[in-house]
């Protein structure tokens, strides 16, 4: 490792600890004033809802919020950014209740793209836009924070940076980033997921699916581009992988009906 490489690293190690040690019991948190506007204009998932649905995703911004904390790194970070961030955090969680991310502490905010080795936007490779950390940099999730502005920005698009990450930290609940939330998944849908991920994977590399190719990596990016995808297009996805939007339903208790509404799936 190179000497620069290692100051890096240290420094953030030595910011997290500090932040950890002077972690205090949370307190309510208080929303902007215009937090629905806010999120009706930026959030399609929650523009969706009913009433008493909005009520009840705010209510887990709260929460979410309550517990976790975001940090700029040499960037401004605004009311809306925070707002996304819990946005992307509990749109994939809606359907459950009282959950909450027993694998993350602090997110952290960049001004661009980063290195993932070294978590520099100055050295190496800077090809990474959202991580989930570890070693070190457990409980720490980090973003491009342009990239997540983006997701929500372009509502049409099949991709979602924030939504993307989270999802990975659901499914690393279980103790394994590998594709299959067993947390979420009951077994009788554990054989059916993992024959749908592994076809669908063979239809990716031969240019025959429209699911974005990088979740043909690993069972792992796959659960979280196709939960991106399901989250951000339903009804297509709906209409071009059947038998995986059902299952997504299920595995994430949520049912999204022909007017684009969302509810817990029974």
């Amino acid at each position: 490792m190179e000497p620069m490489q290692a100051i890096y690293i240290i420094v953030f190690v030595l910011v997290l600890v500090i932040y950890l040690l002077r972690e205090k019991k949370r307190k309510p948190v208080a929303l902007p004033g215009n937090y629905d506007d806010m999120m009706e204009k930026h959030v399609a998932f929650y523009r969706n809802l009913s009433q008493e649905d909005q009520a009840k995703f705010i209510d887990k911004v709260k929460d979410f919020l309550s517990y976790v904390r975001i940090h700029g790194v040499n960037t401004e970070v605004t009311e809306l950014d925070k707002m996304l961030v819990a946005a992307s955090a509990v749109i994939p969680i809606f359907g459950f209740d009282e959950w909450r991310y027993h694998n993350v502490k602090d997110v952290l905010l960049y001004p661009g793209s980063f290195n993932n080795e070294n978590f520099s936007t100055q050295d190496g490779e800077l090809r990474t836009l959202g991580m989930v950390g570890d070693g070190a940099m457990q409980q720490v999730v980090v973003f491009s924070l342009p990239s997540l502005r983006e997701g929500f920005r372009r509502e049409k698009d099949k991709e979602n940076t924030g939504i993307h990450e989270f999802v990975h930290l659901l499914d690393k609940e279980d103790g394994a980033v590998d594709g299959v939330p067993e947390i979420l998944i009951t077994k009788q849908y554990t054989i059916p997921w993992l024959k749908f991920m592994s076809q669908e994977i063979g239809k990716m590399k031969n240019k025959r699916s429209d699911i974005n190719i990088y979740g043909a990596t690993n069972k792992a990016e796959f659960f979280a581009v196709a939960s991106e995808y399901f989250f951000q297009q339903p009804h297509l996805f709906k209409e071009k992988h059947p038998e995986l939007f059902e299952l997504l339903e299920k595995i994430f208790h949520q049912d999204i009906d022909e007017d684009g509404d969302v509810g817990e799936k029974n």
